[in-house]
């Protein structure tokens, strides 16, 4: 009996580690999805104010979106 346990847990276990990297892909991948649409995002959230502050300014260039940087 403890050899067809032994056989079962053998076949489990290697049912299991294909899952787990299949898994780990997939996590993964969802990880640079996610850091991708959150790039997005925020590129439409700058376009939108840029797109708001332009409208409003009679023609005039966008003011900056982020301040001067010294030092560079």
């Amino acid at each position: 009996m403890t050899d067809a346990i032994l056989e079962r847990f053998h076949a489990r276990t290697a049912e299991c580690e294909p899952g787990q990297t299949m898994l780990a892909e997939v996590e993964a991948r969802r990880a640079s999805v996610t850091q991708t649409m959150l790039r997005v995002e925020c590129a439409i959230q700058v376009l939108k104010e840029l797109s708001q502050q332009g409208a409003g300014t009679n023609g005039s260039p966008p003011a900056p979106v982020h301040g001067p940087q010294s030092g560079w």
